[in-house]
């Protein structure tokens, strides 16, 4: 079943309730089985492959610990919008629910975690149930299922063909599932988004994964940017759509993101969301949250429009004017011949002036030639990378490193950058990393880490070493859980309690590893160092600079969720 779903990667870990699915899959060579140092490590390399390729990454575990330890990567691509399909294996039908040895309920572990997960109790089922699998995983907004599979039926034989089989049906989620009329709902919401914005004075695009989840998806957000003449700001997980050099681009908003972005957000009149879910992280406080759009909607002339392929995504967190309910891109497709094109000089002028006025920055008047900043690691990388960007994906683990890795580098590429975002877990980069190589053989694939995040998944690079996968990972060490560090600082009078690190010698561990190693402990050598780093080319080994970077270095501007609206300059503490 797998080989004709074009299945040719799996990720997992073998144990004694898998070992019939293990066994079976000797006699099928062109599926490569990945085995981690932990199963979490499987479910972060099958997002990686996932979301780098658009493929859906197949995870493969035993019962019990091993199907719970993939519970976080579940959650993780559910969060993000990943297509996984993950087998638990399980006690026969026969122990079901007897405590028996490595037993546990991953159907009800793994329903808040998944968009649907069965139990196959019968092996007549097992042929359809792995076609639903695939097709809820991929079908609307992508994310997990999770099939559980006893012993005694992924060990039994199907020998006669099943001309009907009475399970249960899954309609597809159509939009406007229940109007009388889908069609002439969407004609109208689509003509109505293109009257708010053929009249908006101050209109902004915000473009979320959704538009990275179609293939035409980006170059459609470039013609409707280009023929309106509308700037573009993305939320994090929608880095690499919009190509950040062009002068309309507004960069990463929300929390840690552009303040030019964030004001202009602010002060437009016609807000345009694309496939952006419009989180806490993004909006901050939502009762204030596009505040000039509302105000422009009352007088009866803007608004905010949102294109949402998830209809329980809509209105979920702010209140919208209009919804176009579908795909993305293919809606944007179908409005485009309705937009006029506008000048909006003003507006764009007032954007490009904030944008000059409010750019990423730090302190660069370090005099001496020692102390490392973490932006300055993320800006030399950029600069020595950027005739190479269409060859590169990025991965991250999650703190300070990924905000300043979203802020300092200019990503100009689909799916040039593969991070956890929603949920935020750490340890992500380098399982993730393994996996998008898998996926993308001929990309050069770095991975950039904080100590702490790498001192949660590591081990991973012998995973790299085992079966021959050359990657390339940064480790920004400042010897502290930076992000939290940070929080103490500015909330916590700073009582540095439990995020202070003690770290391995990073050189030995990774040799260990097989990897190749850098050290870089002074600014002086940072250039040279990143060169070799980027330059390191080894069919199946890999390499990793250590950087020591400053500790005291805070991630600005940082925008309060709490009571601020995230356009007011007083929430940007600087």
């Amino acid at each position: 079943m797998l080989q004709r779903l074009g299945v040719d990667t799996v990720f997992g870990y073998p144990g004694g309730t898998a070992l019939p699915i293990i066994d079976s899959m000797t006699k099928y060579k062109n599926i490569r089985y990945i085995v981690p140092r932990h199963e979490q490590g499987a479910g972060h390399m099958a997002e990686g492959y996932a979301k780098s390729t658009g493929k859906v990454g197949v995870i493969i575990v035993t019962s019990g610990p091993g199907a719970t330890n993939i519970i976080t990567p579940l959650a993780d691509a559910l969060n993000d919008g990943i297509p996984i399909v993950a087998f638990s294996a399980q006690v026969p039908t026969f122990s079901v629910g007897t405590d028996a040895f490595q037993e546990a309920d991953m159907v009800g572990i793994s329903r808040s975690c998944t968009k649907w997960n069965s139990i196959v109790k019968d092996i007549r089922e097992l042929p359809r149930r792995i076609e639903e699998a695939f097709k809820i995983a991929t079908t609307g907004r992508p994310g997990p299922v999770l099939l559980d599979i006893p012993k005694d039926i992924s060990a039994g034989t199907l020998n006669k063909e099943i001309e009907k089989f009475y399970g249960l049906n899954f309609p597809p989620v159509e939009p406007y599932l229940f109007s009388a009329d889908p069609e002439g709902e969407l004609k109208k919401s689509i003509n109505h988004a293109a009257y708010m914005i053929n009249n908006a004075e101050r209109p902004v695009i915000i473009a979320g994964a959704g538009i990275l989840n179609h293939p035409d998806g980006p170059n459609v957000l470039k013609t409707f940017s280009r023929k309106a003449n509308i700037p573009v700001a993305t939320s994090f997980q929608g880095l690499g759509c919009f190509n950040e050099n062009d002068p309309m681009a507004l960069h990463m908003i929300g929390m840690h993101g552009s303040i030019y972005g964030n004001l202009a957000i602010q002060a437009a009149d016609v807000v345009i969301v694309l496939g952006s879910r419009m989180d806490e992280r993004a909006t901050a406080n939502t009762d204030l949250y596009c505040i000039s759009a509302r105000k422009a909607e009352k007088k009866g002339y803007g608004g905010i429009i949102q294109f949402e392929i998830q209809p329980k995504n809509i209105n979920k967190k702010v209140q919208i004017t209009e919804a176009v309910e579908g795909d993305v891109t293919e809606n944007l497709k179908r409005m485009l011949p309705l937009i006029q094109s506008h000048p909006h000089k003003q507006w764009n002028n007032q954007i490009q002036e904030w944008k000059k006025k409010y750019a990423f920055t730090y302190d660069r008047a370090v005099q001496d030639q020692e102390t490392i900043k973490p932006q300055h690691v993320i800006e030399e990388l950029n600069r020595l990378t950027e005739r190479i960007k269409k060859d590169i994906i990025i991965t991250t683990g999650v703190g300070q490193h990924q905000m300043w890795t979203a802020q300092f580098f200019r990503w100009k590429y689909p799916k040039s950058l593969i991070s956890s975002g929603a949920l935020g877990t750490m340890g992500f980069g380098i399982p993730a990393a393994l996996g998008v190589k898998l996926g993308n053989p001929d990309k050069m694939v770095i991975d950039i880490d904080g100590d702490s995040s790498f001192c949660m998944s590591g081990q991973e690079l012998a995973t790299a070493k085992h079966f021959g996968i050359p990657i390339k990972v940064i480790i920004m060490n400042n010897a502290a859980q930076g992000m939290v560090r940070q929080m103490q600082e500015k909330f916590y009078e700073e009582r540095y309690n439990q995020t202070i690190m003690v770290n391995p010698d990073f050189d030995v561990l990774c040799q260990a590893m097989g990897c190749e190693t850098i050290h870089t402990t002074k600014k002086a050598s940072l250039t040279k160092d990143l060169k070799k780093f980027i330059n390191w080319n080894h069919p199946t080994k890999s390499i990793v600079l250590i950087v020591d970077v400053d500790q005291s270095e805070i991630v600005y501007p940082i925008v309060s969720a709490m009571n601020r609206s995230i356009g007011q300059k007083l929430c940007y503490y600087m």
